[in-house]
């Protein structure tokens, strides 16, 4: 148990901490230092884990027993010297001065960076536009266009030449000087003319071309100058095509079937009403995200404080795991992500630190308004979340709690909240 704790502010965000142990505590933990010892320590005449204190005293000095004594010690009685000095330190300490012996208090200090004192200014009383919210017949139209594309069917048809928003089913081989190319052939190959999906001037030499396995067309094009491909870029080629097949693309109606068919609606009109509250949901969301960034910002703006490096590492380093597991969600591997973008990991980190600089400012802002206005996150709310993370996965609450615990998500959870209400806090009060 800590006996006293001195705190001194230094320079920038750095504090240090002059810890006082009981004698008690220093005691306790050199026997737990001898007993680990002389399990280890082999010395003649006597079976190991049998060696008397006093001979490795003798032997080899009570400091034989300091350095583990220290190591059960520092941790515990640093943590609540931590809480006794009410700081929230975000490196590791720089543990100096130790001393400990026998019958006597023990003693160390703890130089560490802690979260940056933040002076807030104005954070409630600003105007804030909130963009309106309304939802078009175009916006419906266009999304319930793009449902009809979705369950649209490709049917074969009795056509035998090739037209205009056909979509030809086809076999092809790709020649540069008489000699074919990498890439430049498929099998079955569904091309809907018209589409701009080819190589230009492909699609227009297709029409009125008739539909024949035995027969091959040839087809003449100049590959574009500034053709991805740059070693197909502004040369001529010849493709040599049989049209084997021609489809049709068949809409399905805009009825109660179709509604019925697309999703769990009764009528055509209950999906559509469904779709427009969907996208008003949408844009009032957007409209809501748009207002939290500009009060953020304001209030931000307002505030003084100190950003220390380690928390915009921090942040960076959130970051970088976000974009991690967003690319993995769509297939994508980071490194692969870099190529592409011609750039490496530390680059990506340099052009993202000013963002990680404001996120972090941010943060800081918004946990000392959440202090000034005692704005608290309930174990019931933390609760609730986990329920519906628990829902989500369709796993049982216990077992995510639990997983999320030896996590330790939990923490994170009662964070995320309190600044969700910190937030909803600023909007009801600007």
């Amino acid at each position: 148990m800590v006996m006293k704790v001195e705190k001194d502010k230094l320079e920038g965000n750095r504090v240090r901490l002059k810890v006082t142990i009981e004698k008690e505590a220093v005691n306790n933990a050199l026997d737990r230092a001898y007993n680990k010892i002389k399990e280890e320590v082999d010395i003649p005449g006597f079976r190991q884990g049998n060696v008397p204190r006093k001979v490795l005293e003798s032997k080899f000095g009570e400091e034989i027993f300091h350095k583990d004594a220290l190591d059960i010690l520092i941790p515990s009685q640093y943590s609540e010297a931590v809480e006794e000095a009410d700081i929230e330190p975000i490196d590791e300490p720089e543990i100096e001065d130790y001393s400990i012996a026998r019958d006597e208090e023990g003693s160390f200090t703890a130089e560490v960076e802690v979260k940056p004192e933040v002076e807030l200014g104005q954070y409630t009383g600003f105007d804030i536009e909130r963009e309106e919210v309304e939802v078009t017949e175009e916006e419906v139209d266009d999304s319930i266009e793009r449902m009809q594309e979705e369950h649209s069917q490709l049917v074969s048809t009795e056509g035998s030449l090739v037209q205009e928003g056909d979509h030809v089913v086809m076999d092809f081989t790709g020649f540069i000087d008489g000699e074919q190319f990498p890439g430049g052939s498929a099998e079955e190959f569904i091309l809907e003319i018209g589409s701009g999906d080819f190589v230009p001037g492909f699609e227009e030499q297709l029409i009125g071309k008739e539909v024949d396995e035995e027969k091959t067309h040839e087809i003449n094009i100049t590959f574009p100058e500034d053709y991805q491909a740059e070693d197909l870029a502004g040369e001529d080629a010849v493709f040599e095509v049989v049209v084997k097949e021609i489809k049709k693309k068949e809409v399905p109606e805009l009825d109660d079937e179709f509604a019925q068919e697309a999703g769990d609606y009764d009528t055509f009109e209950e999906m559509k009403e469904e779709i427009r509250d969907q996208i008003k949901s949408r844009k009032e969301e957007q409209a809501r995200m748009q207002a939290e960034n500009e009060i953020i910002e304001k209030v931000a703006g307002e505030a003084e404080v100190e950003i220390p490096e380690q928390l915009i590492d921090e942040e960076l380093d959130q970051m970088y795991q976000q974009m991690v597991q967003n690319l993995q969600s769509q297939g994508v591997d980071v490194e692969e992500f870099f190529q592409h973008s011609g750039m490496d990991e530390e680059e990506w980190r340099q052009e993202n630190r000013d963002d990680a600089r404001m996120r972090a400012r941010n943060n800081l802002v918004l946990e000392a308004i959440a202090a000034a206005e005692d704005i608290e996150v309930s174990e019931e709310e933390v609760d609730e979340q986990v329920e519906e993370i628990a829902e989500q996965n369709d796993q049982d609450v216990e077992q995510i709690k639990q997983f999320l615990q030896m996590q330790g998500q939990l923490d994170n959870i009662e964070r995320g909240l309190k600044m969700q209400k910190t937030i909803d806090f600023l909007l009801e009060n600007n």
